[in-house]
């Protein structure tokens, strides 16, 4: 049985309650699809009756939240936008150590880190620079609103489409083995990266300040306001001199949003405007990617 239209409406608070996730209009027959397993999870009839036991049941609940999990998105992929890693490895990593060779620290957040790709190829990107192994203190917080997500995500095992998505040759035979049923990261790989449950909608109980913030494809999901709310909470968690990288399809943060935009290479990242500089900041132009070290 399809979705009655109070039933749709419902749903469309819930989850933007939930997640943020904003379903248009012409999107019943994917909600209707990625619904129908957790249906059968509850045994129930049909939609109505899920939807029916929704709404009995308090906004808070674990119903509430297999529902925004089933909704949400969690395509991932190893080094997925590969601009994206060719700038954080010759212009933000190199700019970022030359700023903390006193203290020997970085901190990364990753959120919406999905199923871990993501913050595993920021921690293969600095195992290749000699991160891992030279002193320094690195920390990768991997924060996603999906449970099932982050259990899967600490598992580390992937199977063979998702192996050979986004990773050379080289990389899987360094820093993954196989197993009988898929493919593990190495503890050295695995060993600085902490994954913690955390919904974007709350506020953010972390430790301040992180250097470089990855906040990719997942308010392309969102309304201006949620987008709005979240890169406020996002300022306040970066450092003074830190970065941001989003999603190359989501939309720039605005000036009052405190950002200034920086493009590096081929892509585009945002650092925290400073007070005197105000919102008409000029565009930043590093397409040229300057000395490791350098300053963009």
């Amino acid at each position: 049985m399809s979705l009655l239209p109070d039933d749709f409406a419902y749903l469309r608070q819930r989850v933007l309650r939930r997640s943020g996730l904003v379903l248009e209009p012409d999107t019943y027959a994917l909600v209707e699809t990625r619904l129908t397993p957790l249906m059968r999870e509850e045994r129930l009839p049909d939609l109505s009756a899920l939807v029916a036991r929704l709404r009995s049941q308090p906004a808070g609940s674990p119903l509430h939240q297999r529902l925004a999990e089933a909704l949400a998105n969690h395509e991932t992929a190893f080094f997925r936008d590969a601009p994206v890693f060719e700038a954080l490895r010759t212009t933000v990593l190199p700019t970022l150590l030359a700023k903390r060779v006193r203290t020997r620290t970085l901190r990364i957040w990753c959120a919406a880190c999905a199923y871990g790709q993501e913050p595993y190829s920021i921690a293969m990107t600095l195992a290749e620079a000699g991160l891992l192994i030279t002193g320094w203190t690195v920390r990768i917080l991997a924060t996603d609103f999906s449970s099932r997500a982050i259990v899967r995500a600490c598992e580390a095992r992937y199977d063979a489409k998702e192996i050979h998505r986004g990773l050379t040759p080289e990389l899987r035979q360094r820093y993954f083995h196989q197993e009988r049923d898929g493919w593990r990261l190495s503890e050295q790989v695995r060993k600085p990266v902490e994954f913690r449950p955390l919904n974007l909608m709350d506020d953010f109980p972390l430790e301040a300040p992180v250097d470089l913030v990855f906040l990719r494809n997942v308010m392309i999901y969102w309304d201006a306001s949620t987008r709005r709310a979240v890169l406020a909470r996002v300022r306040r968690m970066l450092h003074a001199d830190g970065y941001l990288v989003l999603g190359a399809a989501e939309a720039s943060p605005l000036g009052e949003d405190g950002f200034t935009r920086h493009l590096i290479g081929q892509t585009s990242w945002y650092r925290p405007t400073p007070a005197s500089t105000g919102a008409g900041a000029p565009l930043e132009d590093a397409r040229r990617a300057p000395r490791s070290g350098a300053t963009p």
